[in-house]
């Protein structure tokens, strides 16, 4: 299957549409795109494939390898240029970022591997058995010896050929002394399929005891051959789950839109390449289209369905000055939009790149399986010498064979891949389950210890309110009139980007007063902000920064405490060293929140709010939410310090907020919530990202984490218990007393379907509910 460049759409390599560019060829699902390609095929190759052709007319580049990176699913520090197999591990390395066009190469190699050695190894076995069981079914005239001359004809292709891969990479763990799986499966095969030709060859080299009464002496090319095609199927199975876990990025790299309808200045309309949008372009946006990239409504109403990316099920209204949010989808009404954030700086983008490097990142729990992992291969080689030493030392005639069977036995059931898979195939479950729930994970720590914590701090500004603060009062002191005290305040807030100065400066749009020039604008962090407007010196802030300039502000208190009562947050204004009057200014309170902290509640954390705001207003706030305990009038810096004061009690503490003066605390505490509707810095300084802005999200995230949590140690102690338990029952221990013995092909399928069953108990976190 091809994908067609222009729609995107997945079209047959048979189409009748297709056409030459630049050394490649290129397929459509119908003429109709085919036609837009011919007339500009540039604008829908992608500009990384562009700067390649470019640099390369003569077509011997490739040009998808030459911007993707490979990494280790097991080992995200292992990064390479080219595809290859992990010089620790031996695993096949992935794209760091997940395409829609997945590389199925290795997958479609092990396959044909696979069926090349089933055809060979199932008759083989099925020879082996009847040669061993049922002599009697063979014709007279075929010797024994005959028989194993076939056996090894059989099995050979299948172990040099079949098993190629696993000799390679068992090898280089040899060379660089990262024994792992691989180092296991290539000595228990080569050990079986060597012994078993040289048995055949030169049997006159084995004791009397092990010939037969025809000088031939027992061979095992079977299980060398069916070991092999065992293994091959699991490599086969885990794959295929391996690339399910991918399924939440693949997804969202499928949601971005192609192109985008550019509006000109003399108000044409082009079709262009979603690439090609600039910052400030003006777009159409139909009904029923994606929208291409971040950015406002500039004209227009309509409902556009953000499930996708945001996780909430009922589409949002969207007027002129709303946000858009790139891939979501219009509905029926028309709008036109002005690009904000395009490429890699849209929110789309940068889930993808949140997901992809959560997938990689490794959880604290990831170190005992490491730990058990870097000593657990040493010590099977040396259980397996032991177990060899002991059968043929101490165990029944013949001696020399139980000890190979059972020494080969030891070698494959202790494969170690359930082992080292647990972990991470949970975390690219996990992250990406709570990706497309609005819950972004930044690193598999965060997700670790979320299901902990015992205490919750959030900020209240946008946090617990809708962060879209309105004006309420306009109060003067003295002689100036509202209008004025409004323009000298909006004139000096123009310069800040505090919440508060946008509803101000909206209102003072909204009665058309102009706005004068400011000099020598400082702004005090936790207080306010001073400058020069119109030759007048102004104060903008609380109390403190008040009071720190010595201005007289008992006639103020009263009046901003009345209005505080009422949830209002006040801010007071200073002209020339004497009080000038009072803003006050209103945040509602998100319909969600209380909801949310209830729940929170009934998860058993303690919620605690730490504000900038005055106390009168957060205690306002707190006490509707049933908030535990309140932190009042707090600069940045002491938030960062309660979080370390209830650390050091022994809580384990969580922050949510959503802007700069919240990045300490969210960078101290246990784990940081940032609330995508905030700022980027806080979105960097935290571990996880609520898209939609809503505390509901951390009960989702809490939820997640303790399903990953329970999953990974699900997966841990059944990869432990089973080789616990694998390796002495393999190594005969239950011989002396029931007479079993584990066949090295039966080893072979409990290993692989061991690591096939870690992968399919976490891809059931797929259906968790949130």
């Amino acid at each position: 299957m091809k994908k067609d460049p222009v729609c995107g759409m997945m079209v047959v390599e048979s189409s009748k549409f297709q056409t030459k560019h630049h050394h490649g060829t290129y397929y459509f699902c119908s003429e109709h795109c085919k036609i837009k390609f011919d007339k500009s095929p540039d604008t829908y190759l992608h500009t990384k494939e562009r700067s390649t052709i470019e640099n390369c007319p003569d077509g011997s580049c490739d040009i998808k390898s030459s911007s993707i990176q490979y990494t280790c699913p097991m080992h995200s520090e292992i990064i390479r240029d080219e595809p290859g197999n992990c010089p620790i591990c031996g695993m096949a390395l992935e794209p760091l970022i997940a395409t829609l066009e997945e590389d199925v190469s290795e997958l479609k190699e092990m396959t044909q591997r696979f069926w090349f050695s089933v055809a060979l190894a199932l008759p083989l076995f099925v020879l082996a058995m009847i040669t061993d069981m049922m002599p009697s079914w063979l014709p007279e005239n075929i010797s024994i010896k005959t028989l194993y001359s076939i056996e090894f004809f059989m099995a050979t292709p299948v172990v040099l050929w079949g098993g190629w891969p696993f000799f390679v990479r068992g090898w280089q763990s040899i060379k660089t002394w990262n024994l792992n799986m691989f180092t296991l499966i290539a000595l228990g095969v080569s050990v079986a399929w060597m012994y078993s030709v040289v048995a055949l060859v030169f049997p006159t080299l084995f004791p009397p005891q092990m010939q037969g009464y025809d000088g031939t002496v027992h061979v095992y090319f079977e299980s060398a051959a069916v070991i092999v095609a065992l293994v091959l199927m699991g490599q086969v199975l885990e794959l295929k789950a391996r690339s399910n876990t991918n399924e939440a990025i693949k997804m969202l790299l499928s949601l971005a839109p192609n192109t985008a309808t550019l509006i000109h200045t003399d108000g044409s309309e082009t079709e262009i390449s979603t690439e090609e949008v600039k910052v400030d372009d003006t777009l159409h946006i139909r009904p029923g289209e994606k929208i291409p990239v971040d950015g406002i409504v500039l004209k227009g109403e309509s409902h556009v369905d953000e499930s996708l990316v945001t996780g909430e099920p009922l589409a949002v209204k969207k007027t002129i000055g709303t946000k858009l949010i790139g891939a979501t989808i219009n509905s029926t009404g028309t709008l036109i939009m002005k690009a904000e954030k395009i490429g890699a700086d849209t929110l789309l983008s940068q889930i993808i790149d949140m997901v992809a490097q959560a997938q990689r990142s490794r959880a604290p729990i990831q170190k005992l399986a490491d730990l058990v992992s870097f000593y657990f291969v040493p010590i099977v080689v040396l259980t397996s010498l032991l177990t060899f030493v002991i059968w043929y030392l101490f165990g029944p005639e013949p001696k020399l064979a139980y000890a190979i069977v059972s020494a080969v036995a030891v070698l494959i059931i202790a494969c170690p891949c359930a082992l080292g898979l647990a972990t991470p195939i949970s975390i690219m479950v996990g992250t990406g389950k709570g990706a497309s729930n609005g819950v972004l994970i930044k690193n598999a720590e965060a997700l670790e210890i979320l299901e902990k914590v015992t205490t919750l701090i959030v900020d209240k500004t946008g946090t617990l309110t809708e962060g879209k603060p309105r004006l309420v009062a306009t109060e003067t002191v003295g002689v100036i009139e509202k209008n004025d005290l409004l323009q000298l305040a909006a004139s000096l807030e123009h310069s800040s980007e505090h919440p508060i100065a946008h509803a101000i400066i909206k209102e003072v749009e909204s009665q058309n007063i102009q706005l004068l020039p400011i000099k020598e604008f400082d702004s005090v962090t936790g207080q306010g902000i001073t400058g020069r407007v119109n030759s007048h010196t102004v104060a903008i802030g609380n109390l403190k920064l008040l009071e720190a300039m010595k201005v007289e502000t008992g006639s103020l208190k009263e009046r901003a405490q009345k209005l505080r009562y009422n949830d209002a947050t006040v801010i007071l204004i200073a002209i020339d060293g004497k009080p000038a009057g009072l803003i006050a200014v209103a945040d509602p309170i998100k319909e969600t929140t209380k909801a949310a902290i209830k729940v929170l509640h009934d998860e058993g954390l303690k919620v605690v709010m730490l504000t900038g705001d005055n106390a009168t207003t957060a205690n306002a706030v707190a006490q509707k939410l049933n908030i535990d305990e309140t932190h009042a009038d707090v600069l940045p810096k002491e938030k960062a310090n309660i979080v370390k004061i209830l650390q050091k009690q022994g809580e384990i503490v969580a922050m949510a907020g959503d802007g700069i003066n919240d990045a300490p605390a969210l960078a101290q505490a246990h784990v940081g919530i940032a609330m995508g509707t905030g700022t980027d810095v806080a979105m960097e300084s935290a571990g996880i990202t609520l898209i939609k802005g809503d505390l509901r999200g951390i009960v989702k995230a809490r939820r997640l984490s303790r399903a990953t949590m329970k999953n990974i140690r699900q997966n841990l102690f059944f990869a432990f218990v089973y080789n616990t338990l694998g390796v002495p029952i393999a190594a005969g221990v239950l011989y002396p007393f029931f007479g079993i013995l584990l066949s090295p092909m039966i080893a072979a399928t409990a290993m692989s379907f061991s690591s096939v069953s870690v992968i399919m108990n976490a891809l059931r976190l797929k259906k968790e509910t949130l």
